[in-house]
């Protein structure tokens, strides 16, 4: 099986910054697109962030110019660097990842979740 364990989460005051990783472990054959979701409360989960194996990225809207997202694909580990922090940020935030066990054979899965508090 395949593991993901996030870390980096915590509370900030507006316009601080935060660094999240996400190291994958297990039996991993390779790891194909890696991102960031988040969900606050009363809201659906959303994407915040994806990059591809080879380093493509896309980000929500809300989060461009002040999130970025870069991955280690010798480590496994995907980060999101978030800049100027803003109060509607606050969420848990998730990792995903779409592994492939074998040569063909993906799943998708999934991070515990990382608080993320902005003060105002």
């Amino acid at each position: 099986q395949v593991q993901l364990v996030e870390s980096g989460g915590g509370l900030v005051q507006a316009g601080g910054s935060l660094r999240l990783s996400c190291a994958a472990s297990g039996s991993i054959f390779i790891i194909n697109a890696m991102g960031w979701y988040r969900q606050a409360p009363g809201k659906q989960r959303e994407l915040v962030a994806a990059i591809t194996s080879g380093g493509s990225t896309n980000y929500a809207d809300s989060v461009k110019g002040r999130f970025t997202i870069s991955r280690d694909n010798a480590k496994n580990t995907v980060y999101l660097q978030m800049n100027s922090l803003k109060p509607e940020d606050t969420a848990v935030y998730y990792c995903n990842a779409d592994v492939e066990l074998l040569p063909g054979v993906a799943y998708d899965y999934w991070g515990q979740g990382t608080q993320v508090t902005v003060s105002s």
